[in-house]
């Protein structure tokens, strides 16, 4: 399994975000702009709070296993794949999604004047900075996975073909 790199997250978000800012133009152009719903931000922290969460219950018990704690409750290879897993494709998905939020947002800013576009341009800016603790709290709960290097001078390594 490959790392997250950040570049392909703000790739992802720059792309999603001049997408959005174009479509949202043209959108207004032809009619009324949909609205940026006041769920967003809040579905994201969730998302950001279970992935933290994951992450600190994993490091914990990481450590304690780490130690040898005697009674210490061992996490799973499985498990821990999982997560990072969940990790990884929360931080693609979201790295879109606030993109997509962004670009509505920065569209909204030229109208800011009009009380529902500065509601609207709230809501997404939030969910953007929702969208980046969902990315933050992903990167983290890989780095807690992130197996130990093997530093042992006397194994064989591999060598790319």
């Amino acid at each position: 399994m490959k790392q997250l790199r950040v570049k392909v997250l703000a790739g992802l978000f720059v792309v999603a975000g001049v997408l959005s800012w174009g479509g949202a133009r043209l959108w207004d152009a032809l009619g009324t702009l949909p609205s940026v719903p006041l769920a967003a931000p809040i579905v994201l922290g969730a998302i950001a709070a279970v992935l933290a969460a994951t992450a600190l219950s994993l490091r914990a018990r990481l450590k304690a296993q780490r130690e040898r704690r005697p009674g210490a409750k061992g996490v799973e290879p499985l498990m821990a794949a999982r997560a990072v897993v969940f990790g990884q494709a929360s931080a693609l998905v979201t790295a879109v999604v606030s993109g997509m939020y962004g670009g509505v947002g920065v569209f909204l800013l030229d109208s800011l004047d009009v009380p529902a576009r500065r509601d609207q341009a709230i809501y997404a800016g939030s969910a953007v900075v929702a969208g980046i603790a969902v990315i933050a709290a992903a990167l983290f709960l890989e780095r807690v996975c992130r197996l130990p290097e093997d530093d042992d001078p006397t194994t064989p390594s591999a060598t790319p073909a």
